[in-house]
C-alpha cells in the first residue's frame, strides 16, 4: 500500500490562484488523471488531496474530484476555523466520508503567533468532535508557537506539513533543527517527508542538500511518525514527481519493512482513517 500523503490539484485561476507563480509549470490545470500518469509507474494506490486556496467552495470542489476518482483517498480542506459559524461547517463537510482534515495556510499569517489565537484555538478544538484531522502549514519563524500548539492538543490528530519548511538553500539548520526535536517530543504529532525542494535551489539542488534535514526528522519523529509527501504538482517548481521520489526512497533505503511500509502508506493511512480502493 503506497499512499502519497500530500497533493494538490485545480483549475488554474489567476484570481482563485494569485499565489501560484505566472510563466511556471503550475499555471495550468493539474487534476487527478494528470497524477495517476505519474503515480502508476511508481506503484501508488492513491494520495490525499490538500487544499491550496482558503475558500470552502474548493473543499467542496475537492470533494467532488474524490467522488469521481477512487485514487483520492481524502480531502484536507479549508475552513474558517475562526469563524462564529466553524462548527455548522464542520458538521457538513464532515458527512462526507473523504473529508479527513482541515488546514490553514499559517504560514502566510503576519502574526507568528497566529496559531495561539483564541478564535482560532477554539475552532481547531472542535476537530476532534467530528473525527477530523489537523495539518500545519508553517514557516521556522512560527515554530515556537506550533510547539506551545501543539501542547493544547494533545489528544488531536496532527501532522507538520513539508518538515516546517526548513531553509535549505542557505544550508542552515539551527534552530529549525532543535525546534523539531522539541515539536516531536509530541506523540499525536506526525510530519511530512514533504515539499522540500522547493526550500532548496530550484536548479542546482543535489542529495546532499537534504541530507541534515531528513536526518533531523528521522532522528526526531522516528519512521513510525513520518510519512511521504510529493507536494505534487508545487514540487514541480524545482522537481518531477519521480525525482521527489526517489530522492525519498535513496534516503529510507535501510530502513526495516515496517518502517517502510508505515512510511510509504500506512502511517498515512492510520493518520486520515483512508484505504486505497483495492487494499
Amino acid at each position: 500500500m503506497n499512499i502519497d500523503s500530500h497533493q494538490h490539484f485545480w483549475r488554474y485561476s489567476s484570481v482563485e490562484y494569485p499565489w501560484i507563480p505566472a510563466g511556471t509549470p503550475l499555471h495550468q490545470d493539474w487534476l487527478p488523471a494528470d497524477l495517476e500518469r505519474l503515480q502508476r509507474p511508481l506503484g501508488f494506490d492513491g494520495s490525499i488531496a490538500v487544499q491550496a486556496r482558503q475558500s470552502i467552495a474548493e473543499s467542496d470542489w475537492l470533494l467532488g474530484l474524490a467522488d469521481a476518482a477512487t485514487r483520492v483517498l481524502g480531502v484536507v480542506g479549508w475552513v474558517d476555523l475562526r469563524s462564529p459559524h466553524v462548527a455548522a461547517n464542520l458538521e457538513r463537510l464532515a458527512r462526507h466520508p473523504k473529508f479527513v482534515g482541515v488546514r490553514h495556510v499559517v504560514q502566510d499569517e503576519p502574526d507568528d503567533q497566529f496559531l495561539l489565537g483564541a478564535d482560532f484555538v477554539r475552532g481547531v478544538s472542535l476537530l476532534r468532535e467530528f473525527d477530523l484531522t489537523y495539518d500545519i502549514l508553517i514557516y521556522p519563524r512560527q515554530l515556537p508557537a506550533a510547539i506551545r500548539f501543539v501542547e493544547r492538543f494533545p489528544d488531536l490528530p496532527l501532522v507538520l506539513d513539508h518538515i516546517a519548511k526548513p531553509f535549505i538553500k542557505a544550508g542552515q539548520i539551527e534552530p529549525w533543527k532543535s525546534q523539531i526535536r522539541e515539536l516531536a517530543r509530541f506523540p499525536n504529532l506526525l510530519c511530512k517527508v514533504s515539499g522540500m525542494v522547493t526550500e532548496a535551489d530550484h536548479t542546482q539542488w543535489k542529495a546532499a542538500d537534504f541530507q541534515p534535514y531528513l536526518d533531523a526528522v528521522a532522528e526526531s519523529f522516528g519512521p513510525e511518525r513520518l510519512m511521504f509527501g510529493s507536494d505534487w504538482p508545487v514540487c514541480r517548481l524545482a522537481g518531477s514527481y519521480e525525482q521527489v521520489e526517489g530522492l525519498v526512497r535513496d534516503f529510507v533505503r535501510g530502513w526495516s519493512p515496517d518502517q517502510l511500509a508505515g512510511f510509504w502508506g500506512g502511517n498515512c493511512a492510520r493518520f486520515y482513517g483512508v484505504t486505497p480502493p483495492n487494499s
